[in-house]
């Protein structure tokens, strides 16, 4: 039975969290909005946990509770697994696509071969409104949580092996997780 706290507490909550997203007239399934879920006590608050095949981000918030993200992850191959620590944050980053992306893809990233270009960061740039920088034994796997340009990506599995947020969700995550945030990818 719902009791008059419970109501109240899950729609305080729920008016915390970022609305779902709009954008080109596009709006991702309620699944995929954050909300805050029931947890293994497996993790520590403060981590986060990626469950690839699920499309699902967990920000650990407290024992046996997280907040719950949609993503967009690694094409088959590509994907990262492991663990990491977020060793640099960056508000609108720049962008460069690896030079294995360029070898796959060449028509796609035709700009970038041949060349330092850098796509600078904006509303354009793929890496979206935040990236969230993954490092292990103090170097970079050049995989990011990060926002989109492509909102339809959120539940799939598309991607050069980074895990995309929709823009506002990537923001909210930013302001909650500090520089040596533990990130487990299964």
């Amino acid at each position: 039975m719902i009791t008059r706290r419970t109501l109240i507490a899950s729609a305080a909550a729920a008016a915390a969290l970022p609305l779902p997203a709009l954008a080109q007239g596009f709006q991702v399934d309620k699944k995929f909005t954050p909300q805050k879920v029931s947890f293994t006590q497996a993790y520590a608050p403060g981590q986060i946990l990626i469950v690839p095949k699920a499309h699902f981000l967990y920000y650990i918030t407290a024992p046996g509770e997280a907040l719950r993200y949609g993503v967009g992850v690694g094409k088959a191959g590509l994907e990262f697994t492991g663990t990491a620590k977020i060793q640099v944050k960056k508000e609108w980053p720049t962008w460069r696509p690896t030079d294995e992306m360029i070898e796959r893809e060449p028509r796609t990233y035709a700009k970038f071969k041949g060349n330092d270009y850098v796509q600078p960061g904006g509303p354009g740039n793929p890496l979206g409104a935040r990236a969230l920088y993954l490092f292990q034994n103090g170097r970079d796997t050049y995989f990011r949580i990060h926002g989109t340009t492509a909102p339809r990506s959120i539940g799939r599995s598309v991607s050069n092996g980074c895990i995309r947020m929709l823009n506002e969700h990537v923001k909210d995550l930013y302001d909650r997780v500090p520089i040596g945030t533990t990130v487990t990818v299964l």
